[in-house]
Protein backbone atom coordinates (compact mmCIF):
# COMPACT_ATOMS: atom_id res chain seq x y z
CA UNK A 1 0.00 0.00 0.00
CA UNK A 2 1.11 4.04 -1.00
CA UNK A 3 1.14 5.97 2.38
CA UNK A 4 -0.19 9.10 1.13
CA UNK A 5 2.10 12.60 2.58
CA UNK A 6 1.33 13.41 6.33
CA UNK A 7 2.42 16.38 8.17
CA UNK A 8 4.09 16.70 11.13
CA UNK A 9 5.41 19.61 13.44
CA UNK A 10 8.17 19.59 16.06
CA UNK A 11 9.57 22.25 18.75
CA UNK A 12 12.83 22.26 18.39
CA UNK A 13 15.96 24.63 19.65
CA UNK A 14 16.70 27.16 16.85
CA UNK A 15 19.26 30.50 16.85
CA UNK A 16 19.74 31.46 13.06
CA UNK A 17 19.15 30.77 9.64
CA UNK A 18 22.22 28.49 10.25
CA UNK A 19 20.42 26.05 12.41
CA UNK A 20 17.14 25.60 9.85
CA UNK A 21 19.94 24.91 7.04
CA UNK A 22 21.54 22.06 9.44
CA UNK A 23 18.44 20.66 10.26
CA UNK A 24 16.68 20.76 6.58
CA UNK A 25 20.03 19.09 5.11
CA UNK A 26 19.62 16.31 7.57
CA UNK A 27 16.10 16.00 7.16
CA UNK A 28 16.52 16.25 3.56
CA UNK A 29 18.96 12.90 3.46
CA UNK A 30 16.13 10.55 4.53
CA UNK A 31 13.74 8.90 2.27
CA UNK A 32 10.20 10.34 1.81
CA UNK A 33 10.57 13.83 2.74
CA UNK A 34 8.75 16.68 0.24
CA UNK A 35 8.85 19.89 2.02
CA UNK A 36 10.79 21.25 5.38
CA UNK A 37 9.66 24.67 6.48
CA UNK A 38 10.51 26.30 9.54
CA UNK A 39 10.00 29.26 12.30
CA UNK A 40 12.62 30.80 13.83
CA UNK A 41 10.04 32.89 15.95
CA UNK A 42 7.72 30.04 16.90
CA UNK A 43 10.45 27.64 17.28
CA UNK A 44 8.71 24.75 15.06
CA UNK A 45 9.73 22.61 12.26
CA UNK A 46 6.96 21.52 9.85
CA UNK A 47 7.76 18.18 7.58
CA UNK A 48 5.65 16.85 5.21
CA UNK A 49 6.12 13.53 3.86
CA UNK A 50 5.75 9.83 4.57
CA UNK A 51 8.76 9.24 7.22
CA UNK A 52 8.67 8.29 10.40
CA UNK A 53 8.16 10.39 13.26
CA UNK A 54 10.96 8.58 15.09
CA UNK A 55 13.15 8.67 11.78
CA UNK A 56 12.48 12.58 11.70
CA UNK A 57 13.39 13.15 15.38
CA UNK A 58 16.40 11.01 14.81
CA UNK A 59 17.90 13.37 11.85
CA UNK A 60 16.87 16.18 13.98
CA UNK A 61 19.04 14.66 16.94
CA UNK A 62 22.02 14.28 14.62
CA UNK A 63 22.60 18.06 13.82
CA UNK A 64 23.34 18.19 17.65
CA UNK A 65 19.62 19.47 18.64
CA UNK A 66 16.11 18.16 20.38
CA UNK A 67 12.79 18.03 18.72
CA UNK A 68 9.33 17.41 20.57
CA UNK A 69 6.73 16.19 17.92
CA UNK A 70 3.85 19.02 18.69
CA UNK A 71 1.15 17.28 15.93
CA UNK A 72 0.66 15.00 13.34
CA UNK A 73 -2.05 15.04 10.52
CA UNK A 74 -5.45 16.60 10.67
CA UNK A 75 -7.19 17.11 13.90
CA UNK A 76 -8.63 14.33 15.17
CA UNK A 77 -6.43 12.05 13.33
CA UNK A 78 -3.30 11.48 15.45
CA UNK A 79 -2.96 9.13 18.70
CA UNK A 80 -0.61 8.27 20.90
CA UNK A 81 0.65 5.61 23.10
CA UNK A 82 2.88 4.71 25.84
CA UNK A 83 4.52 1.36 26.65
CA UNK A 84 5.50 0.87 30.11
CA UNK A 85 6.76 -2.22 32.10
CA UNK A 86 4.84 -3.62 35.21
CA UNK A 87 7.68 -5.47 36.77
CA UNK A 88 8.82 -4.74 40.13
CA UNK A 89 12.02 -4.75 39.34
CA UNK A 90 12.67 -2.04 36.55
CA UNK A 91 13.64 1.95 37.33
CA UNK A 92 12.09 3.14 34.41
CA UNK A 93 9.08 1.89 33.38
CA UNK A 94 8.69 3.45 29.99
CA UNK A 95 10.44 1.43 27.37
CA UNK A 96 8.64 2.44 24.22
CA UNK A 97 6.39 4.98 22.58
CA UNK A 98 3.57 4.12 19.61
CA UNK A 99 2.34 7.38 17.24
CA UNK A 100 -0.44 6.80 15.07
CA UNK A 101 -1.09 8.82 12.13
CA UNK A 102 -4.73 8.28 10.04
CA UNK A 103 -3.28 9.41 6.52
CA UNK A 104 -6.71 7.92 4.48
CA UNK A 105 -10.04 6.96 5.37
CA UNK A 106 -9.24 3.79 6.47
CA UNK A 107 -5.38 4.38 6.67
CA UNK A 108 -3.47 4.79 9.52
CA UNK A 109 0.12 4.41 10.18
CA UNK A 110 1.95 3.15 13.08
CA UNK A 111 5.23 4.21 14.21
CA UNK A 112 6.30 2.10 17.30
CA UNK A 113 9.52 2.54 19.04
CA UNK A 114 11.18 0.28 21.70
CA UNK A 115 14.11 0.24 23.87
CA UNK A 116 15.60 -1.39 26.66
CA UNK A 117 14.44 -4.69 25.85
CA UNK A 118 15.72 -8.25 25.43
CA UNK A 119 16.91 -9.36 22.11
CA UNK A 120 14.75 -11.00 19.86
CA UNK A 121 10.96 -10.94 18.34
CA UNK A 122 8.15 -8.63 19.63
CA UNK A 123 4.44 -9.19 19.04
CA UNK A 124 2.63 -5.32 18.82
CA UNK A 125 -0.85 -5.59 19.75
CA UNK A 126 -4.02 -3.95 20.17
CA UNK A 127 -5.98 -5.13 22.68
CA UNK A 128 -10.17 -4.86 23.80
CA UNK A 129 -10.00 -2.92 26.72
CA UNK A 130 -7.84 -0.29 28.35
CA UNK A 131 -7.52 -1.40 31.26
CA UNK A 132 -4.24 -1.72 32.62
CA UNK A 133 -4.67 -2.28 36.03
CA UNK A 134 -2.98 -5.72 36.04
CA UNK A 135 -0.63 -5.06 33.51
CA UNK A 136 -1.82 -6.73 30.54
CA UNK A 137 -3.84 -9.81 31.69
CA UNK A 138 -6.59 -6.71 31.78
CA UNK A 139 -6.81 -5.51 28.67
CA UNK A 140 -9.03 -8.60 27.16
CA UNK A 141 -8.44 -10.25 23.95
CA UNK A 142 -6.73 -8.63 20.82
CA UNK A 143 -9.10 -6.79 19.24
CA UNK A 144 -10.56 -7.90 15.87
CA UNK A 145 -8.00 -10.31 16.10
CA UNK A 146 -9.19 -13.34 14.19
CA UNK A 147 -8.02 -13.03 10.33
CA UNK A 148 -10.37 -12.37 7.63
CA UNK A 149 -11.39 -14.54 5.31
CA UNK A 150 -8.90 -13.29 2.76
CA UNK A 151 -6.53 -14.35 4.91
CA UNK A 152 -5.35 -11.15 6.35
CA UNK A 153 -4.20 -10.13 9.45
CA UNK A 154 -6.88 -9.07 12.04
CA UNK A 155 -6.98 -5.07 12.41
CA UNK A 156 -5.87 -5.34 16.28
CA UNK A 157 -2.60 -7.32 15.13
CA UNK A 158 0.49 -4.45 14.26
CA UNK A 159 2.94 -7.64 13.89
CA UNK A 160 6.27 -7.97 14.87
CA UNK A 161 9.30 -5.78 15.81
CA UNK A 162 12.59 -7.19 16.46
CA UNK A 163 14.62 -5.65 18.89
CA UNK A 164 18.94 -5.65 18.53
CA UNK A 165 21.52 -6.21 20.80
CA UNK A 166 21.75 -2.63 21.97
CA UNK A 167 18.04 -3.43 23.78
CA UNK A 168 16.33 -1.14 20.79
CA UNK A 169 13.43 -1.51 18.10
CA UNK A 170 11.37 0.23 15.64
CA UNK A 171 9.30 -0.67 13.45
CA UNK A 172 6.73 1.87 10.62
CA UNK A 173 4.03 0.24 8.96
CA UNK A 174 -0.07 0.74 8.27
CA UNK A 175 -3.12 -0.91 8.90
CA UNK A 176 -6.91 -0.44 7.87
CA UNK A 177 -7.33 1.52 11.15
CA UNK A 178 -9.74 4.65 11.44
CA UNK A 179 -7.75 6.45 15.15
CA UNK A 180 -11.49 6.94 16.64
CA UNK A 181 -11.86 3.10 17.06
CA UNK A 182 -8.71 2.72 19.05
CA UNK A 183 -8.90 5.91 21.27
CA UNK A 184 -9.29 3.97 25.02
CA UNK A 185 -8.02 0.56 23.58
CA UNK A 186 -4.54 -0.28 24.85
CA UNK A 187 -1.20 -1.78 23.27
CA UNK A 188 0.88 -4.39 24.74
CA UNK A 189 4.11 -5.59 23.44
CA UNK A 190 4.90 -9.01 24.12
CA UNK A 191 7.20 -11.92 23.34
CA UNK A 192 3.99 -14.03 22.69
CA UNK A 193 1.00 -12.21 20.40
CA UNK A 194 -1.42 -13.59 22.75
CA UNK A 195 -2.35 -15.91 25.89
CA UNK A 196 -1.28 -15.75 29.52
CA UNK A 197 0.72 -12.70 30.30
CA UNK A 198 3.16 -12.20 33.27
CA UNK A 199 3.23 -8.80 34.06
CA UNK A 200 5.68 -9.15 36.19
CA UNK A 201 7.77 -9.70 32.99
CA UNK A 202 10.26 -6.95 31.80
CA UNK A 203 9.78 -7.51 28.60
CA UNK A 204 6.47 -6.97 28.47
CA UNK A 205 4.94 -3.26 27.61
CA UNK A 206 1.54 -2.32 28.30
CA UNK A 207 0.12 1.62 27.63
CA UNK A 208 -3.77 2.94 26.67
CA UNK A 209 -3.69 4.47 23.55
CA UNK A 210 -5.16 8.51 24.12
CA UNK A 211 -5.89 11.48 21.08
CA UNK A 212 -2.36 13.48 20.41
CA UNK A 213 -2.38 16.77 18.62
CA UNK A 214 -3.14 17.32 14.94
CA UNK A 215 -0.64 20.05 13.25
CA UNK A 216 -0.88 23.57 14.91
CA UNK A 217 -3.35 22.14 17.51
CA UNK A 218 -1.00 22.27 20.11
CA UNK A 219 1.25 25.45 20.17
CA UNK A 220 1.80 26.16 23.60
CA UNK A 221 5.66 26.41 25.09
CA UNK A 222 4.41 26.51 28.70
CA UNK A 223 2.13 24.09 30.78
CA UNK A 224 -0.78 25.50 32.03
CA UNK A 225 -0.91 22.87 34.30
CA UNK A 226 2.62 22.91 35.82
CA UNK A 227 3.89 25.79 34.53
CA UNK A 228 7.14 23.82 33.15
CA UNK A 229 8.27 24.96 29.95
CA UNK A 230 8.50 22.01 26.77
CA UNK A 231 11.55 21.41 27.18
CA UNK A 232 11.84 21.08 30.62
CA UNK A 233 8.75 18.63 30.20
CA UNK A 234 10.86 16.95 27.54
CA UNK A 235 13.90 16.74 30.44
CA UNK A 236 12.08 14.68 32.94
CA UNK A 237 10.29 12.59 29.88
CA UNK A 238 13.96 11.50 29.27
CA UNK A 239 14.85 10.99 32.52
CA UNK A 240 11.73 8.70 33.02
CA UNK A 241 12.90 6.68 29.57
CA UNK A 242 10.99 8.10 27.28
CA UNK A 243 12.08 7.98 23.60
Amino acid sequence: MTIPPFETTFAVPMTCESCIKDISGSLYKLNGINKVTASLQDQLVSIEGTASPSAIVAAIQDTGRDAILRGSGRSNSAAVCILETHSLQVQNKVRGLVRMVQVAQDVTIVDLSIKGLSPGTYHATVRERGDISQGPESTGPIWEGLKTQEGKLGRGVFGTVEVGKGGVGSVFLDRPIQIWEMIGRSIVVARQQDGKFDKNDADTLVGVIARSAGVWDNNKTVCSCSGKTVWQEREEQVGRGML
